[in-house]
């Protein structure tokens, strides 16, 4: 699915050089989910831009199913992102006045999809939101956008999803349930690769990566993840109590 071999990116600022990638190597087998972790600066980022053909390394190769992307153009690294790549943000990146039907279309219309409509209503009714498809981003709440930002992502049936702090902007409890969703699409055979600084949010992964100045220090599998709904349904139940305990009258009352 993804192979990079010493894998390197420079900047330059000015006469000077400034390494994000320092000969990193890994591999990414088809239905992973994977957690990219490490401090800023560590070249996370870097990573996934060009993971995402949203970016070029100064040397070494990157295989995305396949096919050597290091160097294509960037005609053709739009094309790949079309056809192959899905993008979920932390900040969402939703039209303020489009409904969320609308959102989930774009990618269609930019790559000439046919059945446009019902394969973004497909995409809504996967990430629970087939009652929800005619709101703008300002009716829905942060989660519900998320959503919308997750079935854009998977509408045009990507062979990778990548996922750049997708909970970050969430309260645990949302957060819990977009995971759920990763993981559910995960099992359904898609291939996912996410920046976390969220050690709790890693856990959910089967395999967590660590960078640090650009290099890959710490690579290992997951034994047991978190299971996102089972943890979803938990802080819901504790809600309800406590919700329900603050409604209760005191014994002075």
């Amino acid at each position: 699915m993804i192979e990079v071999v010493n894998l390197q990116k420079e900047y330059r600022l000015g006469q000077v050089r400034v390494p994000a990638l320092r000969g990193l190597s890994l591999r990414v087998e088809a239905g992973e989910l994977v957690a990219v972790m490490g401090p800023s600066g560590s070249g996370k980022s870097t990573l996934m831009n060009i993971l995402g053909c949203l970016d070029r390394p100064t040397a070494g190769t990157y295989r995305l199913d396949g096919s050597d992307v290091s160097h294509l153009n960037d005609s053709d690294l739009a094309d790949v992102r079309n056809r192959k790549l899905g993008f979920v943000f932390q900040t969402f990146n939703l039209l303020p006045r489009s409904d969320a039907l609308h959102n989930v279309e774009l990618p269609l219309i930019y790559a000439g999809g046919r059945r446009r409509r019902d394969r973004a209503q497909r995409a809504l009714e996967a990430v629970g939101l087939g009652e929800r498809m005619r709101h703008r981003p300002t009716e829905l709440s942060g989660g519900e956008q998320q959503r919308v930002a997750i079935a854009r992502a998977i509408v045009n049936d990507p062979v990778m999803l990548l996922a750049d702090e997708p909970t970050g902007n969430l309260d645990t409890r949302t957060g819990e349930e977009i995971m759920a969703i990763f993981q559910e699409l995960n099992r359904a055979g898609t291939t996912v690769v996410l920046v976390t600084h969220e050690q709790d949010i890693a856990l959910h992964a089967k395999r967590i990566i660590v960078l640090r100045d650009g290099v890959l220090i710490h690579d290992e599998s997951v034994p047991a993840p978190k299971d996102a709904r089972e943890e979803a349904v938990r802080l819901a139940a504790e809600a309800a109590r406590t919700q329900g305990a603050a409604m209760m009258p005191s014994a002075d009352a």
